[in-house]
């Protein structure tokens, strides 16, 4: 059955790219270069080095999983109209794979995390052996929640439009340039909030391993995850669960903390056994239509504030 659905979802995809090809004599020829990134938050990154000059558009829409996203035929089709592909890297986008195999089309592909060392976790052997599914083998893809490394991403895609547009690289190095000096500050602001909190409070319990790179750079203790791997698309045991408990009842952790995405009935579970809060309103994985989190920058403060409450 699997083997039938994955022949109709490739046979859709095929038939959404001839579609595809058929329409695009009817595009004007002095449209401007098209740039799709995989996610949202690399979309609005990619705005703020591209700017006016070229247009950039997100492959997943907002409030999106891409640990659990199913991709359409419509999505071959705009990897097929792309011209230019920024995707985060280390495994992140598991669900693109059968889209760039099936895709037409020659396509510049600039990866963000390209030459930033990754951080890898000890528990993932054992969430493989629990069918969890895909692993990140390359290690913890969540870089963007430290905003140290957004800087890396930027260069990275700087330097990938100006080698795919070359007149624009004033343009593209002004952008960069500008944007580096907002990092930054969103850095220093985020130093400053969580000073608020108490070092022996500085503990966080995620839904999966995503803030890994946020806690070493802002000096937080990961006491543990309700999914002992990188992708939300993980089962517990409930050995990791009776262990979880444990560390959260010894640490005198006060909150687990959810993307918007995540189903909670486990993390709920858990608060009932604990007293725990639950904050179940992160952004981590997509930017929001508006506020909270309608831009990358907006939308590490948003969850900065969450947690800072929760903790302080």
């Amino acid at each position: 059955m699997k083997k039938i659905i994955n022949t109709i979802f490739e046979l859709s995809i095929l038939a959404a790219l001839f579609l595809t090809s058929c329409g695009s004599a009817s595009q004007s020829i002095n449209r401007r270069p098209d740039v799709l990134a995989s996610t949202t938050f690399l979309a609005d990154i990619a705005r703020n080095v591209a700017g006016s000059r070229l247009t950039v558009e997100s492959l997943l829409p907002i409030g999106a999983d891409p640990h659990s996203y199913q991709p359409t035929p419509q999505d071959a089709a705009k990897i097929t109209d792309s011209k230019l592909l920024i995707v985060n890297g280390l495994e992140y986008e598991h669900f693109i794979e059968t889209l760039l195999e099936n895709a037409g089309g020659e396509r510049m592909v600039i990866t963000a995390s390209d030459g930033i060392e990754a951080r890898h976790g000890e528990e993932h052997a054992g969430a493989a052996e629990s069918g969890s599914g895909h692993e990140h083998e390359a290690g913890d893809p969540h870089m963007w929640l430290d905003p140290t490394l957004v800087i890396h991403y930027v260069e990275n895609i700087r330097d990938g439009l100006i080698a795919f547009d070359p007149e624009g690289e004033a343009v593209y190095r002004s952008n960069a340039e500008a944007y580096i000096v907002a990092l930054k500050d969103l850095d220093a602001w985020i130093v400053e909030q969580v000073a608020q909190v108490p070092p022996q409070r500085r503990l966080l319990v995620t839904n999966h391993e995503a803030l890994g790179y946020f806690a070493e750079r802002y000096g937080f203790t990961i006491t543990g995850t309700v999914i002992e791997s990188f992708s939300s698309g993980a089962s517990p045991s409930a050995a990791q669960m009776s262990g979880l408990i444990q560390q959260i009842k010894s640490s005198g952790a006060p909150a687990i903390f959810l993307d918007a995405s995540d189903n909670d009935a486990l993390a709920r579970q858990i608060a009932a056994e604990t007293g725990v809060n639950v904050v179940t309103d992160l952004h981590l994985e997509s930017l929001t239509d508006g506020a909270p989190a309608a831009t990358y920058i907006d939308m590490m403060k948003y969850n900065v504030s969450l947690i800072i409450e929760a903790l302080r």
